[in-house]
């Protein structure tokens, strides 16, 4: 008997082992520290708007809840009629537009020299710049309002203005920006016969425009919400600011309405916000002017 011996073959195909992709722990460490300064810097800013749109009486409600769900706009009319806020807005417009300006040509100005015009004490003279960004305001107030006194600008809004315009920050952001730039523009202006004024001022200074952005939008915030400095140098409530004009929203004794305080905070916070909001594009191309050099 002749038997026939058939191989099968039965061969199973190879199943591809699974692809476990192991987890980014760099990156969903990133977003959680991202989440984490969302949360501490919206956080307050949320809380406020939410407890503008409370009534008085649901703004010490315990526990509190974080979403109005019934959104009550009464605090808003209501800063209206304590404030003349159409006064205070015009005097911290006027006061920050004007100190913001003044910032932008006097640190053009002054990081200029300090950056490619060569003379004697230039760096010790800088250094001092510098120092003066470590003196806090509190320590210059007195020596700064006897001045203002003696100058008779006491109580008024060139009080807030002056003292203001001249910025160590400012001098040393643009002095940088300077530095960035090509020494070569300069050589071929002074072969042309231009002055070093001229040269700042037709060469250097169109090309400086996003870090003068810089500076002025710094400042147009910093100063919208400057509170210490208006406090002492201003008695007359024509004279007041923005946010000297919320204080008295507190009432006697911070008897008055939260609602109706954080009311005014959240409407003081719009200027600033379209103010970055239509130079958030100079700003970004400021900062990163110098990258691609």
């Amino acid at each position: 008997m002749t038997t026939t011996t058939e191989r099968v073959s039965t061969r199973t195909p190879a199943v591809p082992a699974r692809s476990r992709r192991k987890p980014n722990w760099n990156l969903v460490l990133r977003i959680v520290l991202l989440l984490i300064a969302a949360v501490l810097t919206l956080g307050p800013v949320m809380w406020t708007l939410s407890t503008s749109l409370r009534s008085p009486s649901e703004s010490f409600k315990l526990p509190p809840s974080f979403f109005p769900w019934n959104p009550d706009f009464t605090s808003y009319a209501q800063v209206f009629r304590q404030l003349d806020i159409v006064l205070l807005v015009l005097n911290s417009a006027l006061v920050t537009g004007v100190i913001a300006v003044g910032q932008m040509v006097t640190a053009a100005m002054a990081g200029y020299a300090f950056a490619n015009l060569k003379f004697r004490g230039r760096g010790a003279l800088f250094s001092i710049v510098l120092a003066t960004m470590m003196v806090p305001v509190q320590v210059t107030i007195v020596p700064v309002f006897m001045l203002i006194r003696g100058m008779g600008l006491s109580d008024t809004l060139l009080a807030l203005i002056l003292p203001a315009i001249p910025t160590a920050f400012g001098t040393f952001l643009m002095r940088q920006y300077f530095m960035g730039l090509p020494t070569d523009l300069a050589e071929a202006a002074s072969i042309d016969g231009a002055s070093p004024w001229r040269t700042f001022r037709s060469v250097y200074a169109p090309l400086a425009v996003p870090g003068m952005a810089i500076v002025g939008i710094l400042a147009f915030n910093f100063h919208w919400n400057e509170f210490f400095r208006p406090l002492i140098m201003t008695i007359s409530e024509q004279n007041f600011t923005l946010p000297l004009g919320l204080v008295s929203l507190q009432g006697n004794l911070g008897t008055g309405s939260i609602s109706v305080v954080l009311a005014g905070v959240v409407l003081s916070m719009i200027p600033a916000l379209v103010v970055f909001f239509f130079g958030q594009r100079a700003l970004q191309d400021g900062l990163t002017a110098g990258s691609g050099k």
